[in-house]
C-alpha cells in the first residue's frame, strides 16, 4: 500500500504518492480548492486514494519558526481530520516549515520560468513533505 502526501493551501492542494515500497515520493497533481467556500477537493483525493491504493495520508503541517501552531497549521489539522473522517484511513502530519521555499529554490535553480513554477510548486512541496516523512520512517 502507498502513502499520500499533501501540501494544503487555501487555493490548492499539492499531491504526491509513494512507491509501493514506501521509499520514494512522486508528484501526482495539484488540486484546486477554495477553503473559504468549503470546496476542499475531497472528491478528487478520494479518487486518487482508490487509484493508488493509499493506506495512509501525510499532511504537511506549517508550524511557525518558533514551533508554535498558527492559523495555517490549525487549518491543515482540520483538513487532515476531515480526511480521516471521510476516508477512515490514518492521517499523520509532517512539519513542513520551509518546504515551499525549498521547492521554489530547486525550480529556480533548474531555470523553470515563473509561470511554470506557479503550476508545479505545490506538487513539488508535497513531494518534499512526503519524502521527508518517508526518510524519517527508515
Amino acid at each position: 500500500m502507498r502513502i499520500m502526501g499533501l501540501d494544503v493551501g487555501t487555493r490548492t492542494v499539492g499531491v504526491a504518492v509513494s512507491d509501493a515500497f514506501g521509499w520514494t515520493a512522486q508528484g501526482i497533481e495539484t488540486i484546486k480548492i477554495h477553503e473559504e467556500l468549503g470546496f476542499l477537493g475531497y472528491e478528487r483525493i478520494e479518487e486518487l486514494v482508490k487509484e493508488y491504493e493509499v493506506s495512509k495520508i501525510v499532511v504537511g503541517l506549517p508550524k511557525n519558526m518558533n514551533n508554535t501552531m498558527g492559523p495555517r497549521g490549525e487549518a491543515s489539522q482540520r483538513y487532515g481530520e476531515g480526511l480521516r473522517e471521510k476516508f477512515g484511513i490514518p492521517v499523520d502530519y509532517y512539519d513542513e516549515r520551509l518546504t515551499t521555499m525549498q521547492a521554489e529554490r530547486v525550480l529556480i535553480e533548474a531555470d523553470v520560468s515563473r509561470g511554470k513554477r506557479k503550476k508545479v510548486i505545490d506538487k513539488m512541496a508535497a513531494v518534499m513533505i512526503l519524502q521527508g516523512y518517508l526518510d524519517r520512517q527508515k
